[in-house]
């Protein structure tokens, strides 16, 4: 620990305890008291479980009294498919080339030459090139993932009782040769520009859709609202929201009726969608994203989103 992080230990209480909490230190904690104090650290204001009013309250709340034993198979990257393909219909998931319980059982012979890693838990990385992949570094990273369990973090339950896997899927891209997915920052071979779009479900009825793009700007990632019209919002979220114009998609009212079918009777989902050679393709299933702890700019949306979520 350098001087200027063993000062702020000593007299940084809030700083303190988040770095604390990421090393596990706080895992005999039980969830409520976990939350409540992890959420005055990270957001300034006390969390109030009893009459949750904020977008980010409301999360938290969700993830203490909203438990439900199917929310598991939502969130793992691999036993999702066959849920979301029987919702929405087989064309919609990418396809599944091998899944495997450790690195050292993947046969790369019997993969093409580009192809996608994931762990049904965690993240993601890609393979553009098998000839020049680097899989003592892949295997590093996937067994680091595979020890980790995303839930005492911020104490996501759903993540918990999730079978590690490793999963093989096909690398897909547009006519122009861009990414259909976001590779996140595990892109071995270098990355480019891509845009996703999360569409934000209130009560299975979308809202809000936001979409993420220019990861690897100089600026990094931004993180742009729109609402269920397509129409800029005058808000962020955690990230600044980007300078360009970034146009509605062509499946964008498709995306609308299938993300709401697959968020039918929950009171908050993120549903993720790519559009790829005309197609709309199946990202994931997110139940608190930025973990209830990304500030609203101005703070007011915090509220107003807080107020489409119904928990009583």
């Amino acid at each position: 620990m350098n001087i200027k992080n063993y000062i702020r230990a000593l007299f940084d209480s809030d700083w303190r305890f988040c770095r604390l909490a990421a090393r596990g230190f706080y895992n005999w904690l039980p969830d409520d008291l976990y939350l409540k104090r992890l959420f005055k650290a990270k957001m300034g204001y006390e969390l109030n479980l009893e009459d949750p009013q904020t977008f980010n309250e409301k999360l938290q709340w969700l993830k203490l009294y909203n438990r439900k034993a199917e929310y598991t198979a939502m969130v793992d990257k691999y036993e999702v498919k066959k849920l979301v393909a029987e919702k929405i219909g087989e064309e919609h998931i990418i396809p599944t080339l091998g899944v495997w319980n450790k690195f050292d059982d993947i046969n790369f012979d019997s993969l093409p030459n580009q192809f996608v890693l994931k762990c049904t838990h965690m993240g993601v990385i890609i393979c553009k090139d098998k000839s020049s992949f680097d899989r003592r570094k892949a295997k590093k990273q996937i067994n680091y993932w595979m020890k980790k369990n995303n839930y005492w973090a911020g104490r996501e339950w759903v993540y918990k009782d999730i079978t590690p896997r490793i999963l093989a899927e096909t690398y897909m891209t547009d006519e122009s040769g861009f990414e259909l997915k976001d590779y996140k920052a595990f892109c071995f071979n270098g990355g480019c520009d891509l845009i996703d779009y999360k569409f934000m479900c209130f009560n299975g009825k979308v809202e809000y859709v936001f979409t993420c793009s220019e990861r690897y700007s100089s600026t990094g990632l931004k993180v742009t609202f729109f609402d269920r019209n397509w129409l800029l919002q005058p808000f962020e979220r955690h990230y600044q929201k980007s300078e360009d114009n970034i146009p509605k998609p062509k499946n964008f009212e498709s995306m609308v009726n299938l993300a709401e079918k697959l968020a039918k009777g929950v009171p908050f989902l993120r549903v993720d969608f790519y559009e790829c050679n005309g197609n709309v393709y199946f990202g994931e299933l997110t139940f608190y994203p930025g973990n209830g702890f990304e500030e609203f700019s101005p703070f007011e949306y915090d509220m107003k989103l807080g107020k489409l979520i119904k928990i009583k």
